[in-house]
């Protein structure tokens, strides 16, 4: 489960959706992005790093 507080989300959606304004479907793509870099950095871990784990995760399941 996401570590990600609700409020950061809200931000994090309201940033891209400035960013890119009449594209839903490239907001959904950054949205996702910027997510999972959040949990990343709160793991501690880069963007890929936390990507491969979760990779490793998948598999074990």
């Amino acid at each position: 489960m996401s570590k990600i507080k609700k409020k950061d989300i809200e931000e994090i959606r309201r940033a891209v959706e400035k960013e890119f304004p009449d594209d839903p479907a490239l907001q959904q793509v950054h949205i996702a992005r910027k997510i999972i870099a959040k949990e990343a950095q709160l793991e501690g871990l880069s963007f890929f790093e936390y990507i491969k784990l979760l990779g490793k995760q998948v598999k074990h399941v």
